[in-house]
């Protein structure tokens, strides 16, 4: 996507993220106009990577579903984008098992639409039959659930062994399996295997996000946890959500 430079000189790039957000809910130029009440040329002008007016702009990301400065990042100043994401930081937790337990099951049960977990095995939260009840319960009253666990046949997860100094992810990716399959019945709940370097594991419940980052020769639970609530001009909360995309795009169904 082209900067704001690019757009006032002429040296526009086509916004696929814009594009990418109206395929994907079936929104032709036209609708967008008509809902917008702008020429449907002003559509494609954006599409084109024209930078619309602001109130264009908000207009648009309420239309579709998504945040502002996602589809036009390069419409807010840097001080403007710091200081709304430093907003999104909920708590910071220096070790992932400092969480209350009770904040993940009221982290999952707050959710209404979307639940998204990406780790490698997240045992612990497989293992926990009050998280695997809000997950069928969230299912049956229409939300998405979605698990990722990386495939216990990967290089990734023997890499992820050899760098803990241990040899039981494969395992533990294993059990998680056996936890989550008997949900795999309820319409609206996926699970697929992803060969992905994890930087991140990434737990999501509609706009919140708990983030545990990875830290090298160190295990998930050693590693702080960033709470997070998405908040309109801010990046974090898009940022983690677009990488979740990307690993449950590549990552295979399980059979």
């Amino acid at each position: 996507m082209g900067s704001l430079t690019d757009v006032l000189y002429g040296e526009t790039m086509p916004n696929e993220r814009l594009r990418s957000a109206m395929l994907q809910r079936g929104i032709t130029p036209a609708a967008l106009a008509e809902a917008l009440k702008v020429d449907p040329k002003s559509i494609e002008r954006w599409i084109s990577g024209r930078l619309p007016y602001r109130r264009h702009r908000y207009a648009a990301a309420a239309h579709l579903g998504v945040d502002e400065v996602y589809l036009w990042p390069e419409a807010l100043g840097a001080d403007q984008v710091a200081s709304a994401s430093e907003s999104e930081i909920i708590n910071i937790y220096p070790h992932r098992w400092t969480v209350p337990s009770e904040l993940w099951r009221n982290f999952f049960d707050n959710a209404e639409s979307e639940i998204g977990v990406l780790v490698y095995s997240g045992l612990f939260l497989s293992e926990d039959a009050g998280v695997r009840r809000i997950f069928r319960k969230k299912a049956e009253a229409g939300a998405r659930v979605r698990i990722l666990l990386g495939d216990p046949e990967s290089e990734v997860v023997a890499q992820r062994d050899s760098d803990e100094g241990i040899e039981s992810l494969a395992a533990k990716i294993k059990n998680a399996i056996v936890m989550y399959r008997p949900l795999l019945s309820i319409e609206g709940v996926e699970l697929r295997l992803h060969r992905t370097v994890l930087y991140n594991s990434i737990y999501r419940a509609d706009e919140q996000l708990l983030v545990n980052t990875h830290i090298y020769s160190f295990p998930a639970s050693e590693a702080p946890v960033f709470h997070l609530r998405r908040v309109a001009g801010a990046t974090m909360v898009s940022t983690y959500a677009e990488s979740f995309e990307h690993v449950w795009d590549a990552a295979t169904l399980l059979e």
